[in-house]
């Protein structure tokens, strides 16, 4: 059985300056999308964007997702206690991003960058749907380092079973690793391999929807359910309330991007 290794928040310290790990995986990950995206501007000219584009979008990208995660945090999962406590919603750097608020909020950005750009909508999501998944892994890799969104209990004859210590003294998955992997590393995979080629408009985007939906309901399965709005439980998560959309709707995009080329 493994301990979870109880890291220090704090990566880099100097004097009245803190650089935490959540925050170094938030820079990693908007480096990859600068680095990953011109890769992808200049090999599939197809889409309409320049690296010049990149650049742009990135700044976009980064207010859609810190203001979108933050309040889709408040609203979706712990309302009840920022209302509360109000000026702790302004403490990003302790944690606490929504995916799904990041992911409206990446949207609400999106729609005004491609109203600057002459762009359509779908040009510019098929674009940048490939390049999501690395930030969302290294954002769970960021939840396992702080110790947070920890497992449900498991067997301790479980080779992956883990304590964390600041919690209880039981086995737990490590569930922040598990959706690392399938919502990170391996719907990139899917998403990278399936856009090498020009694909229907809205193709891409849609395949992003459905393998993240189904990524996150099946890692709900591993992870401590959160309490839900104002401190209901479901037997369904938040998060896969959440997602179920998601899926519904990336389907129904994919069928009619196929009958549309």
């Amino acid at each position: 059985m493994l301990t979870h290794p109880q890291f220090d928040p704090v990566a880099i310290s100097l004097g009245p300056l803190a650089v935490r790990w959540y925050g170094l995986m938030y820079l990693l990950a908007f480096v990859a999308f600068l680095w990953l995206g011109k890769r992808r501007a200049v090999a599939q000219p197809w889409h309409g964007l320049t690296p010049q584009h990149v650049d742009d979008l990135l700044f976009y990208g980064v207010l859609g997702v810190v203001l979108g995660g933050r309040l889709g945090q408040v609203l979706f999962y712990e309302p009840a206690y920022y209302f509360a406590h109000p000026l702790e919603i302004l403490a990003v750097w302790k944690g606490g991003m929504s995916f799904h608020g990041g992911f409206l909020g990446v949207l609400a950005a999106m729609v005004l960058f491609a109203r600057n750009n002459n762009l359509s909508f779908w040009q510019l999501t098929d674009f940048i749907a490939p390049l999501v998944p690395v930030g969302l892994g290294l954002g769970r890799i960021g939840n396992f380092i702080n110790g947070e969104l920890w497992g449900r209990p498991a067997s301790a004859d479980f080779p992956l079973a883990m304590v964390f210590p600041l919690v209880d003294g039981l086995p737990r998955h490590p569930s922040q690793l598990y959706q690392a992997l399938g919502e990170g590393l391996l719907l990139f995979a899917l998403l990278w391999w399936f856009s090498a080629r020009q694909r229907p408009r809205m193709q891409v985007s849609a395949l992003f929807l459905i393998g993240y939906g189904v990524a996150r309901w099946i890692g709900e399965y591993f992870r401590e359910p959160d309490h839900g709005i104002f401190g209901v439980s479901y037997v369904v998560s938040m998060g896969q309330w959440l997602s179920l959309p998601m899926v519904v709707i990336g389907v129904f995009m994919f069928v009619r991007g196929k009958n549309k080329s």
